[in-house]
């Protein structure tokens, strides 16, 4: 574990963290830059809801790293691309991390770097192409002191599921995943919810001392929204990764303050979105 760089991560009064992602477009899929056309935009729009990181690529990272000050959220560095969200998919798969990574990672002063332990139904060639991205990453992470974020993915079957970004919330998948991103030597755990959340506290459990942020996955309600994320946090989870539920959102920065008063004040579902209310009105 790196400490020095997960402290501009993590909130000093909870210890919660919450990582917005706008890294969609890397993976060359259309329907996932809707509503996230113009970046610069979104950026700022985020900058002023205030969450405690941004996640993004290699190439639009700067628009957060140009805005002056000290008070912006800290960067969580995307660093590998994939063609697996599309339906059909493509006849051949792959996965890449990006080139020197990681000193691309300490140029653009980010927090951590965040890559994927894809586990996809009848192609296991994917999952060793991140398996290797990853022991390369970890050696060059360990030498630059930057902490390595292991996003392991349990997807359903493309063709069963009707393609896209939906994961499978099997449990027994999720821990032993879980397990092996921890194996290979993460620091942080991006994960998915499970189906029952009841059972989340596996996911902690199994991750031992690395820190799990979950995954926020597909579009829902606010109420459900929130009630997941308390769901995690009472299971032991250290902080949440949403991306659409919050770019997408009629109101970011309302949906963002509700979600940070939950993490850094303990509130509660109702009290979260009556601020949400408040800030719409």
């Amino acid at each position: 574990m790196t400490p020095y760089r997960l402290n501009r991560l993590f909130h000093p009064r909870s210890g919660r963290a919450l990582d917005v992602a706008v890294d969609h477009g890397f993976f060359g899929e259309r329907s996932f830059i809707t509503g996230i056309e113009d970046m610069r935009a979104v950026v700022r729009t985020l900058v002023d809801a205030g969450p405690d990181a941004v996640q993004l690529t290699v190439g639009q990272a700067r628009h957060l790293q140009a805005i002056p000050g000290k008070d912006k959220p800290a960067l969580v560095l995307r660093t590998d691309v994939a063609n697996v969200y599309n339906s059909p998919l493509d006849s051949r798969l792959f996965s890449h991390h990006v080139t020197n990574a990681i000193e691309e990672a300490v140029r653009l002063d980010a927090v951590a770097v965040c890559a994927n332990l894809m586990q996809l139904p009848g192609h296991p060639e994917v999952r060793e192409a991140n398996i290797r991205s990853i022991m390369e990453l970890r050696a060059e992470a360990g030498r630059y002191g930057m902490p390595l974020m292991i996003e392991p993915l349990v997807m359903q079957d493309n063709d069963t599921a009707g393609g896209g970004y939906l994961v499978d919330g099997d449990i027994e998948k999720i821990v032993t995943l879980v397990r092996q991103a921890v194996e290979l030597g993460a620091d942080l755990i991006k994960a998915d919810p499970s189906d029952d959340l009841r059972d989340y506290h596996r996911v902690v459990e199994v991750a031992g001392d690395v820190p799990v942020l979950v995954r926020g996955g597909g579009r829902v309600d606010d109420r459900t929204l929130l009630e997941r994320t308390v769901a995690v946090l009472d299971a032991g989870a250290r902080g949440i990764v949403y991306g659409r539920n919050v770019i997408q959102h009629p109101d970011p920065a309302g949906i963002t303050r509700a979600l940070l008063a939950v993490l850094h004040d303990g509130a509660g579902v109702d009290e979260a979105l009556d601020s949400i209310a408040e800030v719409a009105a």
